[in-house]
């Protein structure tokens, strides 16, 4: 299969004296530089799960394929109903689900069929089996029915050579049985993306690995990471480098020989030891973009080896804001899903809060019994653990805004960003 182009290295370029960009404004821009980033490739449906379609897929026979009873009941030709209560002598025989009957059911007469069963030549309705009195000989029923009263048609739901799904579609258990109801055994899907995880910093270590306060232990790291394996994207880390713009060219050579994208933290501001803005200075590629937005705001962005580097911030919740917001819609469009918009509800504030005009707020949040949004306590960006306290996000707009208990405000689940 055909490989997309690699990105040129002015593909992030702000336009001359913009300083302060606008979160919609940023992503409007994020969105007109990016490209599908993966080539494709045919796949059985079996081993399909959790990929993207690159072409349309196409059903190879009709849903239902044959017109059949949608319920246990009797069938028979809507012509032969007069007025009123209704008597129809018994055809020997019955359809069922998988054993169709033979014959044709002869004009004035019923047949007993089961939920499923193909609807045998001269029948075009089917009573309820509880709507019906019968003697084993004949049935007897109330009113007229409708014509095709309870059974489905030949394609109702799909229809042979019908696109099925759309390309972009992410396969999942309910687009899986789809396929396989309609008879398709192949897919061409995207190859999954690819992304690198790189920490920064000399202060930044693993985990428990010592006991000093000078020290950082690495969240963002195992954050990022378990975060792109939640989106189905394959998580490729880069460990971690200290100060040092060398070490850290090498590192992310190595990566660009290895993934579509690359996520790092730390280093992307325009300090003595920020090397990630640096060196992607270096390449003529480097978009300080100073993003109206809290928790985050800078967000460096460049290309690598043919490659998109998102710099993101050094602080975990930032981090992560930043790449929720940006990175998300940014790797479905790269992953061949298209731009997606993290779908948002309007519900009621369970909180006080007074926002100065000019930057995009994301607070931490989550719904409470009464279906109200409830915000952490602390704003401060420091506080990791808010980060799991909350289920998703309240997002408040660019200008000025008072919110009052009851007030409407825009939640975001963290599942819309899945």
């Amino acid at each position: 299969m055909l490989e997309p182009p690699r990105l040129e290295n002015d593909c992030f370029a702000l336009p001359p004296g913009v300083d302060w960009t606008p979160v919609d404004e940023a992503l409007t821009r994020l969105r007109a530089a990016l490209s599908v980033q993966v080539g494709s490739e045919v796949v059985a449906l079996e081993v399909a799960e959790g990929r993207v379609l690159a072409r349309a897929a196409v059903a190879a026979r009709s849903n239902p394929p044959g017109a059949n009873s949608a319920v246990d009941g009797y069938g028979f030709a809507h012509a032969a109903q007069g007025d009123g209560d209704q008597t129809f002598p018994l055809t020997e025989g019955r359809a069922a689900a998988g054993a169709p009957f033979p014959g044709a059911v002869p004009a004035g007469t019923a047949i007993r069929i089961l939920t499923g069963a193909l609807l045998p030549e001269g029948v075009d309705t089917v009573v309820l089996e509880e709507d019906t009195a019968t003697d084993g000989a004949a049935i007897a029923f109330a009113g007229r029915l409708k014509p095709g009263a309870n059974c489905r048609r030949a394609g109702e739901d799909v229809a042979a050579g019908a696109e099925a799904l759309a390309p972009g579609t992410r396969l999942g258990p309910a687009e899986m049985a789809l396929l396989a109801a309609v008879g398709v055994t192949e897919v061409e899907v995207f190859r999954p993306l690819r992304v690198g995880v790189l920490s920064t910093g000399s202060e930044i270590v693993p985990s428990g690995s010592t006991g000093d306060p000078g020290k950082t232990y690495d969240a963002n790291r195992p954050m990022l990471l378990a975060l792109l394996r939640d989106w189905r994207i394959e998580a490729v880390d880069l460990g971690h480098v200290v100060d040092d713009r060398e070490v850290l060219r090498a590192r992310l050579d190595q990566g660009a020989d290895r993934v579509d994208a690359v996520l790092t933290s730390g280093g992307a501001s325009a300090g003595d030891e920020d090397h990630v803005s640096a060196l992607l200075a270096e390449t003529g590629s480097l978009a300080d973009w100073r993003i109206a937005l809290k928790p985050g705001r800078p967000l460096a962005l460049g290309v690598w080896g043919g490659k998109p580097v998102f710099g993101l911030p050094g602080n975990p919740v930032a981090a992560l804001v930043c790449t929720m917001i940006f990175a998300r819609p940014a790797f479905a469009l790269m992953g061949g899903e298209g731009w997606r918009v993290p779908q948002g509800f309007d519900v009621v504030a369970d909180f006080r809060k007074s926002k100065k005009p000019g930057r995009r707020e994301y607070l931490r949040a989550r719904i409470n019994a009464q279906g109200h949004a409830e915000v952490f306590a602390s704003e401060g960006s420091g506080r990791i653990s808010g980060l799991s306290w909350a289920d998703g996000l309240v997002e408040i707009g660019d200008g000025a805004r008072e919110i009052s208990p009851g007030d409407m405000v825009r939640y975001i689940p963290y599942g819309s960003f899945r």
